[in-house]
């Protein structure tokens, strides 16, 4: 699950690169597109913002995944124990 998150996030920061990109290239290499400068700043800091907040939430995705993991192993070693001393 936290791998969707990495990969999502590493997309919106490409995306946000790109869009940073496009600030700094002249309106004339732009035909069709809005040549304004500021915009495509606020697009890529919403974009990486974004990409930031999805990579935190894989971050905390797989740390949960983890203490879940190394939770489930004790207690069934502390079961597995607890049977072989009762026998």
């Amino acid at each position: 699950m936290s791998r969707n998150f990495y990969i999502l996030g590493a997309t919106l920061g490409f995306f946000a690169l790109l869009s940073a990109g496009m600030s700094f290239v002249p309106a004339s290499f732009q035909p069709g597109l809005p040549a304004n400068g500021s915009m495509w700043r606020t697009i890529a800091l919403f974009l990486m913002l974004a990409g930031l907040a999805c990579a935190f939430i894989g971050v905390m995705t797989n740390l949960f995944e983890q203490v879940d993991r190394r939770s489930e192993a004790s207690r069934l070693a502390a079961r597995r124990k607890r049977r072989k001393s009762g026998e």
